[in-house]
């Protein structure tokens, strides 16, 4: 039988009928963790003094006032620009955060993305919409075979793996950079270094961007990098706005640098009415969804969960993050 040492566990607020939920099932199903809702920020100040352990956006003064904390689990897979401030990440508490829960849902989005410029959809919607009756030409048109199509996965975490999975299911020839992968994942036939990334991108007819946001990958990728890509190659972006400067896609464009995109995130949201994305006709928008599916509720309990037993037997927890990257 395992051992478990008690210890205090506090939720930051604000709270959600799901995280009063969660806190319920913990103290359930393990009495050796207090469990502690603070509905407010005083409450917060009060209770996170001796606590060993805490759920969410924890600032500079509630830290300052933790004098026994040594694991914080962040409330999402890659918090917003602030959550890993300085003092956080000098601060000797291990962070964890949510990551690989939407590993399914995002790599089917990734997909879809690719199958529609493959087979020309963002050329067709639009003429459905104008009931307008126009095919392709038959040997060429608007269709990109894949069995002959090589796409870039710039961050091959856990969504770009289960991309590269369903690309290879289709024929396609996937090479990827990742800051951490020292083997490539199934479906990968090359895997660089993040410094790889320029020589890679003429090689490739989908370029995807699955990886977060960075002070390594705040606008990393500008007009110099499309100008590198083909012209003929599509860009694909669901991991984090911020890693695109939007200025700089429109311009390559509309220049016909590319041949088209399609964006989850942007630099700001909602994406602006006026902005010019809107109307290019190479382009696919979807509002920061792609994430969405079911389970992922009870996949973020389960990491509180397991990190919680982990934490209580002295075990490594899972999802721990390089604070000084911010994943």
């Amino acid at each position: 039988m395992v051992s478990r040492n008690s210890f205090k566990f506090v939720m930051l607020p604000p709270q959600t009928d799901t995280t009063r939920g969660w806190a319920r099932r913990l103290a359930d199903a393990m009495p050796e963790v207090r469990v502690v809702v603070a509905e407010d920020v005083d409450t917060a100040a009060r209770e996170i003094v001796d606590a060993e352990a805490a759920f969410g956006w924890l600032g500079r003064e509630l830290l300052s006032k933790a004098s026994s904390l040594r694991w914080l689990q962040a409330p999402q897979a890659a918090p917003a620009a602030g959550y890993y401030y300085p003092e956080l990440v000098d601060h000797p508490v291990c962070v964890t955060n949510f990551r690989e829960i939407f590993n399914d849902h995002i790599g089917a989005h990734i997909l879809a993305f690719v199958l529609a410029f493959a087979r020309g959809l963002h050329v067709f919607i639009p003429q459905q919409l104008r009931r307008e009756w126009k095919k392709s030409p038959l040997e060429t048109g608007d269709v990109v075979h894949l069995p002959e199509a090589t796409a870039l996965i710039v961050g091959v975490g856990g969504i770009g793996a289960e991309a590269a999975r369903l690309l290879a299911a289709f024929g396609v020839t996937v090479l990827a950079t990742d800051a951490r992968r020292t083997s490539a994942p199934a479906g990968v036939s090359e895997l660089h270094p993040p410094a790889a990334l320029d020589d890679l991108l003429p090689r490739a007819d989908f370029v995807i961007l699955t990886v977060p946001h960075t002070p390594a990958t705040e606008g990393f990728f500008n007009r110099a990098r499309f100008q590198r890509m083909k012209r003929t190659a599509f860009f694909i972006n669901i991991g984090r706005g911020m890693t695109t400067r939007l200025d700089d896609l429109v311009a390559a464009l509309q220049a016909g640098e590319i041949a088209g995109a399609a964006l989850d995130v942007y630099e700001q949201e909602p994406l602006p009415r006026e902005h010019p994305l809107w109307v290019l006709p190479n382009v696919l928008l979807t509002p920061h969804m792609a994430g969405h599916g079911p389970y992922l509720d009870e996949r973020r309990f389960e990491i509180v969960a397991d990190n919680c037993r982990a934490f209580g037997a002295g075990r490594p927890l899972r999802n721990q993050v390089d604070k000084a990257s911010w994943f």
